[in-house]
């Protein structure tokens, strides 16, 4: 066989021979071996995972070139235009509104970088479900966004592709496509629960085949080409489908693909089977008891196929629809004709594999291939669903399906193209109406036995996980482009199918309220609901009317309008619904009624239809206006705690209907359609069917006592302030009554800032926008920023050091509170009650702060309504009608008299009412007045309908119906006057009865306008005491009718208001209103009187006859109000009242004592060092004779002395710090790293520098010799910090003990002996112990002595001898060691141990001093590294150094030193040389290369306390000659060898001056030439010239160089004095430091001679010859220069100065980090994080959680703060931009530095816009690491069990 010889021969060679053989013009032998190589390479039967065929195709495709060349090749014949490039989820990509026409188009970042969009509106986003890049591609994006590659189309020049080139690719492909199609097919089997796993293995498998075509689609578009043919070409695929006669497994493989193919339809094949047979019989019988067995409870089974019960009523609907649809292709199984067709086929059912997806989303660049792809989408669309409702992973799947079809439909070409071609929008509507079919149930709104509609079941899994999300999404994407909408709206079938498919939304979710007990489980099916409804009904709807905007498009909207109300007119029928609701039920749905709402709105609004033509007869819009009227009553019920019992999910539900996403499709249309209805019908019916609603039609009686069966008492207030707002709104709102859409956007922000001052996100989040997010505009951002600087000010983040971040927000401006601020619009968008409140204060604010109302609260402000659209004028008759006006006036009556249950919000939507009636007269028709029905009446109530007559209208008599336990029937004996003071109760007044049979009164008008024969008609109008019927029968009292004499009018009730409210009698004088029209601005803010004057005002200036009542009724003096004391219920209301102003006057005295004691508690410990603490420092206040110190237990509350017995301690936290160890020579900040080329080097730092010191020692030199030369604790050294408070120690362990038994969740752990501070809160773990101390010793402690200076050098070796005392065992040495042991344990082991043995008493030792070293030299950086002015005063924190050293001290007395080793005779003798030292043993170190302020604080801790300060000042004279000498020696080594041979001349000449030994030229001199006994001390440095040697050395740079080089030793001496002995910091300027601190010392007199400015020599004090014992010191180093001369000379130089520490210098631009990092792989794993972050303080880059990085169980961020910052670590979250705090075991998230343009973070660059760096954050950052206090700042920290 050719093939079996083929194949042994090199792929190479083969390859070059074939293609040679194919090029002949006669290429059939060519063409043959070919096929038979590729027979055997390319056999199915292989396992896949053999790579053996894919090198074949490689090398075959490639030719005799490599692949690699080969495709270098290709790609140069690259004609594409557009870049294509495809990413999967998470992928970081970027959106330009500027530049986009589809609102879906982005950019990847390569393309964004290289095109030009500064100032646009663009922003970063994360990718959710993939997506690719639309740069090159003019439909969806404007070409001057396009990047330079693509600007250029460099497809045009681009030479034609050679022949030969692709030829074996066009022969080899084809048979490799089959190859995998084969093997996709054999894998496959029908999913059983066990093969689910299978599928994956099969593309497991395939993985590196699928890989190869993708790289194929990568080369450019000669090769996509080429793939595309093969593809789509038709013949190839019959020839190759089938699998050759011969070949079993081919043909196996085909049987396989036909039966998978089988359900591919909508119509399974079976199910045609049944229904064709089962028509007949089926249409036959009535539908219910197939919906019956729907509605039964949804078995396991019902989900699938076989549940014949449940599945009737789909298949039957199913049936129905397959005929109705025009095109039978979508039911029936799919056909296949090419290879891009099956491989679409197996996809789908292999649940769209990722690399499937990508590789079929990179052939798009290809414009046929696009067009061929969109069209087999569209073929497999149903099947997708079908696949996507099977499917365990929908959610993956959804955002599959989604990355491939937002690709095609966004493009309107296309998606109009297959509209016409393959009846797109049938097949989307079909296969949604097909979808949720499988998921109906029967509704229970209203009639539950008969109703026939159906609706979702919104707990199916369909609705819950939001499975249909990503059809309905491709719907409103391809209805965004105008052409295609157009079709759908021209054809009457899809729309009619469209609104069957809108009703099975309507009335969804339906709650019933629970009357008897609470509902056991609490449904959150609502979330389904409302998202169901948002995206499936509302948002195609938006996406609709915006191509209904012009007149040209009047016909569609009333095509939609008139099938709105023809479906409508089904559903009522369906439900059973005539004209009354069934009780307690309510559903938010009603999605019907909002498309019939909002396209009259657009009709009117932008079409200019007139409305009549669009509305139905009066019968439809009662019944229309039944339902939203109920959501609005229902949500009333909901806040008055009516529906309790159904569980918090109901007040849920309340909540998403009016929250800002779906404000705008819910409660808006719901409004607006109950305006178009009160506009209609007739007000007096419209007005009592919403009283009757909000079920308070029996309250609103004269009487003062009634019965409600429909309401409690205490929910009858809230019900009636709900009916009364909800009317306020109803005539009030325009927002589609005439408002433009700028006026729109104005009004909801100003609502949004009054509530709250926002920030710039919240504010677009907040403001509804067309919910469309598809409609291309982003909430209105046209003009989105220029409102928002007219109506705020931007209030800039500001930052507290202890205060929580702010960011930047928006606040009104004044004129805003003043002029626009509409409680009405805020009341209605409020999604908490809180919210209105909150609104209300921030508007009394303002005006106090403004001085217009600064007595009492003042009342939600009456604004002015833009007018109404003259379509909407009916809507004003609702304020003209009498039904409202006897409302008006029984609650005008009710509230004066002080009846139960009336409120000042009740008063003021009345007043509220009364005002927009004056405001909006109606043209009023005399014709049509019907004479007032007087029944038994005395007068009737009004005469005729206008409010403005009707307000001066005096009504003398009422008669009311009330129990017999009334009042008003006790006194009924009495002379009539006496019922005037009625105080009584409602049951059904005959005068009344026109009002409050208001029920009936309702009925008879709806009967009528149904009916209209009037002898139906006068059966329905039902005996008058018809509302009697609320009663339940066995009521007991008896209801009874009296007459009440009543003699007022609504102007006098108004006027008797006014006294009322002002508490004044003849508040208003006879005069006032002439005086009123002087002024009449002042009325538009106050309160309740206020408003009252300006609606008298008003009604003056409009009818002369209320301006004379008026004038009238304030010139009678009125008596007091009588009634009051004869109603009980009025007097205890009115106690009530009394009792709680009472109240909130005491709760307001206390409250102020509190406040005033917290200030003052505020002032002590705030102060820099509080009283007590003071006192314990300063021991040597000389009015402290006799006393002890006295300390305070903030416990106990006890004062007193620490004892021995009893000691007291002060709180203190312990935490190991690295702050020391980060800080380098340079005072500027290191730069993080952004490039490859940038890095940061961590050996410059004091840390580093430490450590190698040390090491080098140790090297030479004994090891308990080396451990007291040098301090630790550079890094991973103790820090204490104390808030100041002190407490008995015993308290405290009880207190630790009560927190223990405490089970509340605390931020800290109890077990590690944290606590918080019992009076100030302040985070601690431990509790420093205060030495009892009398302070007589003090006195002559202080008292300086004239010794001289060698004998007090003798009384300090004396003192050094005496042997380490053991103290007492007592309770106060327990304390102390634990103390130590708690220091011990704060920091790690490796921070202790630095000796070669560790844990021996050496190392214990150096670990004790170096906490002591640690605490000044942190004390040093707060206080700005100096002690200069600034540093003098400055960072006083409250320290605990004192006590701290006396806990020391006595753990270190313990320790004798060895007196033969004792430093302090090396510094103060000369020894005769002792060379008797064994070999073996290592010399001490010299004391030239020991650490002065080391031996400094080893003295004063081992000597016996408490020292003297004369001792002390010895130390530091005598420590001084020794760090003056190191100075010198370190200066000598700078030189150049010419110059220190000048120096040591010049200086001999001095050795003799009488003052030599203070002179530091003979000292230089001396020095130099004692270091150059040996050669090699100075040889080292002489081939690197020392930095500085091209200067040369003048004096006063010497004296410069020395007393920079001492200063460090001054200034800790300095601080050690202030602490031990209460000395005064001098604060000096800086440029004095030296000598001050000198002075401070007493090393110098404090006035230095001004003749002599070289003053550091003169501090010296020597005791014996300075240059004998200068010459001991010189020569311990040349001893051993020998030997290691390079060594001890970088001993010899060390460098002191350290500058402050800081964080990384960041870069401006957040991007910047963002692009570098978020790609960049970890070192550890070499993988991209999922998370990663960067340590600011170092800049290493780590994984944050990845359990790649995981050391001993260790996430790699806290085990970085363990090594980085000993257990402190700042991490920036590079996909977050924010940044955390690692503390130990805890953690917090501190805010971000970065912020956008409008001052906000962006967590989690959700928004994706810029972020730079704000300065400030940073800078309060950096202080909160230097200060150590974010445990105190930051308030939320949790455990991070390592986990980060």
């Amino acid at each position: 066989m050719m093939a079996a010889l083929l194949l042994r021969r090199d792929k190479k060679s083969t390859a070059a021979h074939l293609k040679s053989d194919l090029n002949r013009t006669d290429n059939s032998s060519g063409v043959r071996q070919l096929q038979e190589l590729l027979d055997s390479v390319l056999n199915p039967e292989k396992p896949p995972a053999d790579t053996e065929a894919l090198d074949w195709c490689k090398c075959l495709i490639a030719g005799e070139e490599g692949f690699e060349e080969f495709c270098k090749t290709v790609r140069s014949y690259d004609n594409a235009t557009l870049c294509g490039l495809v990413w999967t989820a998470n992928f970081v990509a970027y959106r330009c509104r500027t530049c986009g026409i589809s609102p879906c188009m982005s950019l990847c970042a390569e393309c964004f970088n290289n095109g030009d969009h500064t100032g646009h509106d663009f922003n970063m986003f994360r990718s959710q479900a993939g997506g690719a890049c639309d740069c090159g591609d003019s439909n969806v994006m404007r070409e001057t966004g396009f990047c330079r590659r693509h600007r250029l189309r460099t497809g045009e020049n681009v030479p034609s592709v050679p022949r030969d080139l692709l030829l074996m690719s066009e022969m080899v492909l084809p048979r490799f496509i089959i190859c995998i199609i084969q093997y996709l097919r054999d894998g496959y089997t029908e999913p059983d629960t066990s093969a689910e796993r299978d599928l994956q293995k099969v593309l497991q498998q395939l993985e590196p085949q699928i890989t190869f075509l993708e790289e194929l689609t990568k080369m450019g578009g000669a090769m996509r080409t080429v793939l595309t043919k093969i593809l789509t070409n038709q013949q190839t695929f019959k020839d190759l489908s089938m699998g050759q006669e011969e070949n079993v497994f081919a043909k196996k493989n085909y049987e396989n693909y036909l039966s998978a193919l089988k359900n591919s339809g909508l119509v399974s094949v079976e199910e045609k089977a049944q229904t064709g047979a089962a028509e007949p019989t089926r249409g036959s019988e009535t539908g219910a008891l197939g919906l019956l067995g729907a509605a039964a409870p949804s078995s396991s089974e019902s989900n699938k196929e076989e549940d014949q019960d449940g599945q009737s009523i789909g298949q039957r609907k199913r049936v129905k629809l397959s005929s109705s649809t025009k095109d039978p292709s979508i039911m029936d199984s799919l056909k296949h004709k090419c290879f891009l067709e099956e491989l679409l086929f197996w996809t789908i059912k292999y649940e769209f594999p990722q690399k499937m997806v990508t590789f079929l989303l990179n052939m798009l660049p290809d414009q046929d291939y696009k067009i061929t792809f969109t069209k087999t989408f569209v073929q497999h669309y149903a099947f997708i669903m079908k696949t996507l409702m099977k499917s365990q992973e929908s959610d993956t799947m959804s955002n599959r399906i989604v990355h491939i079809s937002v690709q095609l439909f966004s493009n309107e070409d296309l998606a109009r193209h297959v509209t016409e071609e393959c009846q797109l929008l049938d097949i989307m509507v079909t296969v949604l109406l097909y979808m949720m079919e499988s998921c109906l149930i029967k509704s229970e709104l209203q009639d539950e036995e008969n109703s026939r509609h159906v609706v979702v079941n919104c707990s199916e899994a369909l609705l819950k996980n939001n499975t249909y999300w990503p059809l309905v999404s491709d719907f409103i994407n391809i209805l965004s482009h105008q052409s295609v909408a157009k079709k759908f709206l021209e054809d009457h079938s899809l729309l009619m199918l469209w609104m069957s498919f809108v009703s099975f939304f309507q009335g969804m979710n339906l709650n019933k309220r629970e009357l008897s007990e609470h509902v056991e489980f609490e449904s959150q099916t609502y979330y389904a609901a409302f998202a169901a409804e948002l995206e499936a009904c509302a948002q195609p709807m938006w996406g609709l009317l915006t191509h209904c905007k012009v007149k040209e498009t009047q016909e569609y909207t009333k095509t939609v309008v008139r099938y709105c109300l023809e479906t409508l007119q089904i559903w009522f029928d369906a439900i059973g619904f005539v004209d009354e609701l069934a009780p307690n039920q309510v559903t938010f749905h009603l999605p019907l009624h909002r498309y019939y709402a909002m396209f009259l709105s657009k009709a009117v609004k932008c079409q200019g239809l007139d409305l009549e033509s669009l509305l139905p007869d009066q019968e439809m819009l009662m019944r229309i206006m039944v339902h939203p009227l109920q959501i609005q009553a229902s949500l009333s019920e909901i806040h008055s705690n009516m529906w309790v019992r159904n569980g918090l999910q109901i007040k849920g539900q309340a909540m998403t209907y009016v929250q800002s996403h779906f404000c705008n499709s819910m409660i808006d249309p719901d409004i607006f359609l109950l305006q178009v209805c009160a506009s209609r019908l007739d007000p007096d019916y419209f007005i009592s069917s919403v009283f009757e609603r909000f079920k308070v039609v029996d309250l609103l009686t004269m009487a003062s006592v009634h019965q409600n069966t429909a309401l409690d008492g205490e929910q009858e207030r809230p019900m009636l302030e709900g009916a009364l707002t909800f009317l306020v709104i109803l005539s009030s709102l325009r927002i589609h009554l005439g408002m433009a859409d700028d006026e729109i956007l104005r009004a909801e922000m100003v609502s949004q800032l009054c509530m709250n001052d926002r920030t710039h996100s919240s504010l677009l989040d907040l403001i509804p926008e067309n919910p469309n997010p598809k409609s291309g505009i982003v909430p209105g951002s046209c003009s989105f920023e220029e409102m928002l600087s007219a109506v705020a000010d931007f209030k800039a983040p500001v930052f507290e050091l202890g205060g929580s971040m702010q960011q930047g927000m928006y606040t009104p401006k004044a004129e805003v509170w003043e002029k626009e601020f509409d409680p009405i619009m805020v009341i209605l968008r409020t999604v908490y009650r809180r919210d209105v409140q909150s609104a209300m204060d921030r508007y009394s604010a303002f005006l106090k702060q403004s001085g217009m109302h600064t007595t009492g609260n003042p009342w939600p402000p009456y604004k002015e309504r833009t007018p109404l659209h003259p379509c909407y004028k009916g809507l004003d008759r609702l304020l003209h009608c009498k039904t409202l006006h006897i409302v008006i006036f029984t609650l005008l009556y009710k509230i004066w008299l002080d009846h139960s249950n009336m409120s000042e919000h009740v008063l003021c939507m009345v007043l509220y009412l009364i005002e927009l009636g004056l405001d909006n007269q109606v043209e009023e028709d005399k014709g049509d007045e019907e004479p007032c029905i007087e029944e038994h009446c005395h007068d009737s109530w009004f005469p005729g309908t206008n409010l403005l007559s009707n307000l001066h209208h005096v009504i003398n008599y009422v008669r009311v119906r009330v129990p017999e336990t009334a009042p008003e029937v006790k006194r009924e004996r009495e002379p009539p006057a006496s019922t005037s003071a009625e105080a009584s109760n409602f049951g059904q007044n005959v005068r009344e009865a026109q009002v409050f049979s208001l029920v009936a009164e309702r009925r008879r008008k709806f009967q009528e306008i149904i009916n209209r024969s009037s002898t139906e008609a006068s059966q329905a109008v039902r005996p008058k005491s018809s509302s009697t019927r609320w009663v339940p029968p066995g009521t007991p009292p008896q209801l009874v009718t009296e007459i009440l004499e009543i003699h007022e009018s609504m102007l006098s009730l108004l006027i008797k208001l006014h006294q009322k409210l002002s508490a004044k009698q003849n508040s208003l004088s006879a005069t006032w209103l002439e005086d009123m029209d002087a002024n009449p601005n002042r009325h538009a803010h106050g309160d309740g009187i206020t408003a009252i004057e300006r609606i008298l005002t008003k009604a003056a200036t409009r009818s002369h006859q209320s301006k004379r009542s008026i004038q009238e009724i304030c010139g009678k003096v009125f008596p007091p109000v009588a009634p009051k004391k004869n109603s009980p219920t009025a007097k205890k209301t009115m106690d009530k009242e009394e009792r709680r102003q009472r109240a909130r006057e005491r709760q307001q005295k206390l409250l102020a004592e509190f406040a005033s004691r917290q200030k003052s508690f505020m002032e002590t410990a705030m102060d820099v060092e509080s009283p007590d603490t003071e006192a314990a420092m300063d021991l040597g206040a000389s009015e402290v004779k006799e006393s002890e110190v006295l300390y305070d237990c903030v416990i106990c509350g006890q004062s007193g002395p620490s004892t021995e017995d009893r000691p007291t301690g002060l709180v203190v936290l312990l935490q190991a710090s690295s702050v020391l160890g980060h800080r380098c020579k340079s005072d500027e900040a290191k730069k993080l790293p952004t490039t490859d080329e940038e890095r940061i080097y961590p050996a410059d730092t004091c840390g580093a520098a430490h450590d190698v010191r040390l090491a080098l020692m140790q090297s030479f030199f004994k090891d308990s010799s080396c451990l007291q030369s040098v301090s630790i604790g550079w890094d991973g050294g103790v820090y204490v910090q104390t808030c100041g408070h002190t407490l008995h120690i015993d308290c405290h362990k009880s207190y630790m003990e009560s927190l223990r038994n405490d089970q509340v969740m605390q931020g800290f752990s109890v077990d590690k002996g944290e606590f918080t501070c019992p009076l100030c809160r302040q985070f601690a773990n431990s509790v420093l112990p205060c030495r009892p101390g009398r302070s007589t010793e003090v006195v002559s402690w202080h008292m300086p002595s004239n010794k001289k200076t060698s004998v007090l050098v003798k009384e300090v070796e004396d003192l050094q001898e005496q042997l380490g005392f053991f103290p007492t065992e007592s309770n106060l040495s327990k304390e102390m060691e634990l103390v130590i042991k708690d220091i011990k344990n704060t920091t790690q082991r490796k921070y202790m141990d630095y000796g070669k043995n560790p844990g021996s008493p050496d190392n214990d030792f150096l670990f004790m001093y170096s906490v002591a070293r640690t605490n000044l030299e942190l004390e040093l950086v707060h206080r700005g590294g100096n002690l200069c002015s600034g540093g003098a005063s400055g960072a006083a924190k409250r320290s605990c150094l004192n006590q701290l050293f006396h806990v020391l001290a006595m753990h270190m007395r313990l320790y004798s030193i060895d007196s033969a080793y004792n430093p302090w005779t090396r510094l103060t003798q000369v020894a005769p040389s002792r060379d008797n030292c064994l070999d073996d043993e290592r010399p001490d170190v010299p004391m030239l290369f020991r650490d002065c302020p080391s031996l400094l604080i080893i003295f004063v801790l081992t000597m016996p306390q408490p020292l003297r300060k004369e001792h002390f000042i010895c130390l530091v004279r005598m420590l001084y000659n020794l760090q003056y000498t190191q100075a010198l020696a370190a200066l000598s080594a700078k030189f150049s060898p010419e110059e220190r041979q000048a120096w040591s001349t010049s200086g001999t000449l001095k050795k003799n001056a009488f003052n030599a030994e203070k002179s530091y030229e003979a000292l230089l001199s001396h020095v130099i030439t004692e270091l150059s006994k040996v050669k090699t001390v100075y040889d080292v440095n002489t081939d690197e010239p020392s930095m500085l040697s091209s200067s040369v050395w003048s004096p006063q740079s010497i004296e410069y160089s020395l007393q920079q080089f001492c200063l460090p030793y001054l200034r800790l001496s300095c601080l050690l004095q202030h602490h031990l002995y209460g000395d005064n910091l001098s604060g000096c300027p800086e440029e004095e430091e030296f000598s001050g601190l000198a002075g401070c010392l007493g090393l110098l007199d404090p006035a230095p001679q001004p003749s002599n400015p070289m003053y550091s020599a003169s501090c010296l004090d020597w005791t014996v010859s300075a240059f004998d014992l200068m010459s001991q010191w010189c020569s311990e180093v040349t001893g051993l220069a020998d030997t290691q001369a390079e060594k001890s000379m970088t001993l010899l130089v060390q460098d002191l100065q350290w500058a402050s520490p800081h964080l990384l210098h960041l870069p401006d631009n957040y991007n910047t980090i963002f692009q570098y990092y978020h790609k960049k792989a970890c070192t550890a794993c070499k993988k991209v994080p999922k998370d990663p972050a960067l340590c600011l303080v170092c800049g290493t880059f780590v994984c944050l959680k990845g359990l790649c990085c995981k050391q001993h169980g260790i996430c790699e961020c806290v085990w970085h703060s363990q090594h980085c910052g000993a257990a402190t670590g700042i991490f920036l979250l590079i996909n977050a931009s924010v940044i955390i705090i690692i503390r130990g075991h805890r953690f917090c998230l501190w805010g971000s530095v970065y912020l956008d343009a409008h001052g906000e973070e962006d967590r989690d660059l959700r928004r994706g816009k810029p972020l730079f760096l704000c300065v400030e954050r940073y800078r309060v950052l950096e202080q909160q690491w230097v200060s150590h206090t974010f445990d105190h700042i930051n308030k939320r920290w949790g455990p991070h069990y390592n986990g980060l």
